[in-house]
């Protein structure tokens, strides 16, 4: 079979890690969580084992797909060919029991949707589109159109509770689970990737900015509490934390919006990011 499946994040790192690396942008989900595991351990994200594969199109012949799986998360697809998931689905199917009864999948949109066919007629189980993304590429860098009123500054600890609070909150808007938020937050405050935009010397926006992998580097979350929308806040500090990427070694500086949210794919687009392409989140029900 092309697709070889494993729960050793070494093996798929050795196997897999120089197509993940070749393609960032595609892949940049699959290149930071595989980061964070190796830093933090396989049971980062919960209690249950990852899972790795990668798809060959001859048995000898060099990686062109890889997926993974961190539960209670659904399965990220990478990189790869509609057929190559269809029949990545297809096995899951049939030689992992535990995946019957698999919640949904992610991944680029063209794969997602081979993918959620071919489960459909493994299982019988349907897919409805739950989340509808676009992955942005930065190009020229430029300054919002109108700068907001403040400044930028790095997270440091005596932002703990705020920030804890502002994950929490962002979460519950977006209906996504981020295991562990203190965890999450003071890793990623101890690494220098969480911008704070200050108005007045208030904390009023935040936008992260991921460590530095195979040159790549992706944003977010960027979150504004509702009582500071609308003043610009967070073009500002992702521009802030955008050219700290830059800063960083980053060539590529990568983020998701969500299309039903036009505010937030205009205002990425007036500070230069351009689109790379369209993913999906799919839910399986009967």
């Amino acid at each position: 079979m092309p697709w070889t499946l494993s729960t050793s994040l070494d093996d798929f790192r050795a196997r897999a890690g120089d197509f993940l690396a070749v393609n960032p942008a595609e892949n940049t989900v699959l290149l930071t969580i595989t980061d964070r595991l190796a830093a933090h351990g396989p049971y980062y994200y919960g209690d249950g084992a990852p899972v790795f594969g990668w798809w060959r199109r001859e048995p000898d012949g060099p990686v062109a797909g890889a997926f993974l799986q961190t539960p209670p998360f659904t399965p990220r697809l990478g990189l790869m060919p509609e057929a190559a998931a269809a029949e990545l689905a297809t096995e899951l199917a049939a030689a992992w029991a535990g995946f019957t009864a698999l919640a949904g999948v992610a991944g680029g949109a063209a794969a997602v949707r081979a993918f959620g066919a071919a489960w459909a007629g493994a299982t019988g189980a349907t897919g409805t589109v739950k989340v509808n993304e676009r992955l942005y590429r930065l190009g020229e860098l430029t300054e919002p159109p109108r700068p907001p009123a403040g400044k930028p500054r790095l997270a440091g600890a005596a932002d703990r509770e705020l920030l804890i609070r502002w994950f929490e909150e962002f979460a519950a808007e977006v209906d996504i689970h981020i295991p562990h938020i203190g965890r999450v937050v003071d890793d990623r405050t101890a690494g220098g990737q969480l911008h704070l935009w200050e108005d007045d010397g208030r904390p009023v926006a935040v936008a992260g900015a991921s460590a530095v992998i195979a040159g790549m580097s992706r944003i977010g979350p960027v979150y504004t509490p509702r009582d500071a929308r609308g003043r610009g806040y967070a073009s500002g500090v992702t521009a802030a934390a955008s050219a700290a990427a830059l800063a960083q070694g980053a060539g590529e500086v990568l983020l998701y919006t969500d299309l039903a949210n036009p505010t937030s794919n205009s205002i990425y687009r007036q500070i230069g990011y351009r689109p790379v392409e369209d993913c999906l989140e799919l839910a399986f029900g009967d």
